[in-house]
């Protein structure tokens, strides 16, 4: 798409986020969104928007490639499903970078709410005004990290083959379009990517 046009999808973007405030919940699931890829490069045009949404579940429950339970309401209430958007979830515990979303920029939060200047950067192609998020480490804490989502990915791909054919795991994973397979298919494929993302197997 045409990078004016991707910059106004991620302004509906983020205000659909903020809107996201108002559900009435003892704690927010959405707690941030990020955008890093093309746009963020400067790319017209824009092959799709790259972002990032953060939520409120602890590491073992946003396991890499995979949707986290409880979030398709959200994937509808975004419209991340209408074309245009590739998305990933991340654990508000841990790191948003890894070895594919590289220096994210934060453009809404649910504390501060949509940050304008990141909007406005976009809008201007002012990328030296972005505060990017990137490891102090650099490459060396990436593939560190590479292979903490490594274990973690085949941890949970080896929960769902186990639970699979549970009546009540499949039951529970079931709704708003989605089901099992999309949950084995998730796994397999999140531990994959992390697997070639691996520097040599050093961690296999």
């Amino acid at each position: 798409m045409e990078y004016r046009r991707a910059v106004r999808r991620l302004r509906r973007l983020a205000e659909t986020c903020d809107q996201t405030r108002r559900v009435a919940a003892a704690e927010p699931f959405l707690r941030a969104a990020y955008v890093f890829g093309e746009l963020v490069e400067g790319a017209d045009p824009v092959d799709r928007l790259e972002v990032v949404l953060v939520v409120n579940l602890p590491p073992e429950e946003v396991t890499w490639g995979t949707q986290p339970a409880g979030a398709a309401w959200l994937v509808d209430f975004l419209e991340l499903d209408k074309g245009g958007v590739s998305f990933w979830w991340r654990s508000y515990r841990e790191p948003v970078w890894n070895h594919l979303i590289r220096e994210p920029v934060r453009f809404w939060s649910v504390e501060e709410g949509i940050d304008a200047g990141v909007l406005d950067a976009l809008g201007d192609r002012r990328a030296d005004l972005l505060r990017r998020d990137a490891p102090r480490g650099g490459e060396e804490e990436v593939r560190a990290r590479t292979g903490e989502e490594l274990a973690a990915a085949l941890a949970h791909l080896r929960e769902v083959r186990r639970s699979y054919w549970d009546r009540k795991w499949r039951r529970r994973h079931r709704g708003l379009g989605r089901y099992p397979e999309h949950q084995l298919w998730e796994a397999v494929a999140g531990y994959l990517d992390l697997l070639d993302a691996d520097d040599d197997g050093q961690h296999l």
